[in-house]
């Protein structure tokens, strides 16, 4: 059985998300850079996520990703399965055609089935509340940072500034000025 640096990312990545969804959309490029995960690597997963409806994007400025669903209906399992990852220890992939000396499966295929259950039953058993409750307990701090929005809420209001006379008179001294 392999688990993948794929699988190991999209867990990390997806705590990063659930403990900072709560001010808007996460940029992936900040859990980039707090998780040292290349960004390229990061938009395959979060297309996959996406498909799985794991995470919903947002696009435009101020955009980013969030949870698809409540982090407690989020399972470790879900994560994984999503990035296309196996989690299979059988040496046939699951196949049944690992030949043994009698030309039936080999001897340990049904230990090694076994374990594939009990491995996804334990990773079913996990969700991503758990993981980032996990997280906070043990004092992991979650920076608040304003997002800067391009779009504001309240009009910017720039004064008007005039630079063309504002009587005859001073339009005859401007004049004069220039002549």
């Amino acid at each position: 059985m392999r688990l993948t640096t794929k699988g190991r990312f999209a867990v990390t990545a997806m705590i990063d998300l659930a403990l900072r969804e709560h001010s808007g959309p996460v940029a992936l490029a900040a859990i980039s850079a707090r998780q040292q995960i290349s960004l390229s690597y990061l938009e395959q997963l979060f297309g996959r996520l996406r498909r799985h409806e794991l995470v919903e994007s947002t696009r435009g400025p101020g955009g980013g990703y969030a949870l698809g669903r409540k982090a407690e209906d989020i399972t470790v399992a879900d994560i994984i399965l999503a990035v296309d990852e196996q989690l299979d220890a059988t040496g046939c992939s699951g196949k049944e055609n690992c030949m043994g000396d009698d030309g039936g499966r080999c001897m340990t295929h049904d230990l090694w089935a076994s374990l594939n259950t009990k491995m996804i039953e334990h990773l079913n058993s996990i969700s991503l509340k758990k993981l980032v409750a996990d997280q906070l307990a043990k004092g992991v701090s979650v920076e608040e940072h304003l997002v800067k929005r391009a779009i504001s809420t309240q009009p910017v209001v720039k004064p008007i500034r005039i630079t063309a006379p504002n009587s005859v008179f001073a339009l005859g001294s401007a004049l004069s000025k220039q002549g």
